[in-house]
């Protein structure tokens, strides 16, 4: 995330209602990374929180195409992976839900801090306040949209970006529960 910040506090939204349901009603949930699909529909179902963009992650190397969601091969690979980071951006609504929401989708960067960051994006909270972004990117990295990384870095970090992921479905589905 090119504008990545450390997480702001909730201010009040008065237009969170409109952004929702413009936000679901121009989403096409089959254009999405097929492993964050099911993230994002449970994100949308709570009702003080919608998705603005997410990415599973994508690995280019050799021929592979910039959409890349194929596993990394068991053989290293020569030379640098460019690695697109995996993050979901959401914005929610000022409320006691979500801010304990918030703070349970913050813990999941005590998995490896130097990995995972969970904060704002000046990008995202100009066009909608409250809006928040985990990510899985080197910590050397945090600020950028891409990295050129090796293959061990790589590997690691494909196993942390679908830990983060199911986590981030667990904490939704279990929010909704209590809903």
């Amino acid at each position: 995330m090119e504008t990545f910040t450390t997480a702001r506090p909730l201010v009040e939204h008065p237009d969170f209602t409109v952004q929702k349901e413009l936000a679901l009603s121009s989403l096409d949930i089959h254009s999405l990374d097929e492993p964050v699909r099911d993230v994002v529909t449970a994100l949308n179902d709570m009702s003080f929180c919608f998705t603005i963009q997410s990415c599973f992650g994508h690995f280019v190397f050799k021929n592979k195409e910039p959409t890349n969601l194929e596993p990394l091969p068991p053989t290293e690979i020569e030379g640098a992976i460019e690695y697109r980071i995996a993050y979901v951006a959401l914005c929610v609504q000022k409320c006691e839900p979500a801010a304990r929401f918030l703070d349970e989708l913050s813990r999941i960067q005590q998995i490896d801090p130097k990995y995972i960051q969970y904060g704002s994006a000046d990008w995202f909270w100009d066009r909608h306040v409250n809006s928040y972004v985990i990510q899985v990117e080197s910590e050397r990295d945090m600020d950028k949209d891409t990295a050129r990384i090796n293959y061990q870095e790589a590997r690691y970090i494909e196993e942390l970006k679908r830990d983060v992921i199911v986590r981030i479905h667990a904490l939704a589905k279990s929010c909704l529960g209590l809903m």
